[in-house]
């Protein structure tokens, strides 16, 4: 069985250190199991988002905010897949990148929790690939309804039902 680390949204425009629940945290877990994986030769794709369909985003393909989180920049040779709506597999090439690589399970972790970490999981899973989610390395920012830790806990309990979900000192990449 043949993994992949899957980085999605973590990028500058995010601010992830500043407005997400336990940020700082977050990155630094990534930047750990990004370490294990280059170590053991596991695959890392990273998904980053292209805002440019609406004026201003700061995603936006050109702006600052597009650009990878510098604490965990992909190194050469590591694929980077570009989306425009929450799915990372609509209409992206991942789905072919990981067949093409023989990838049958993805341990997924980045941001946002309720929308673009939320949707890989379930279209991986109904794509048929084991999904493990690093419940300690993905986050988001509060909303006008719940605490972004309370977001981060109800989707580690409700995703149980299409990943496994494990802290990142827990995962074997």
């Amino acid at each position: 069985m043949a993994k992949a680390l899957l980085v999605i949204d973590v990028q500058e425009g995010m601010e992830p250190e500043r407005g997400a629940h336990d940020g700082a945290g977050v990155v630094a877990r990534i930047a750990s199991l990004l370490a294990r994986a280059r170590e053991r030769g596991t695959r890392v794709i990273y998904i980053q988002h292209d805002g440019s369909a609406e004026p201003g985003h700061p995603l936006a393909k050109g702006a600052p905010g597009h650009a990878i989180h510098h604490a965990i920049a992909p190194e050469a040779g590591e694929t980077v897949i570009g989306k425009r709506q929450c799915s990372s597999f609509f209409e992206t090439e991942l789905d072919s990148v990981l067949k093409s690589g023989g990838i049958d399970h993805l341990v997924v972790c980045g941001m946002q929790t309720e929308y673009c970490v939320d949707t890989a999981v379930r279209s991986a899973r109904e794509r048929g690939y084991r999904v493990t989610l690093v419940s300690d390395a993905h986050t988001t920012g509060d909303t006008q309804v719940l605490k972004a830790g309370e977001i981060v806990a109800h989707h580690n309990f409700t995703l149980r039902e299409f990943a496994d979900v494990i802290p990142e000192k827990a995962v074997k990449l």
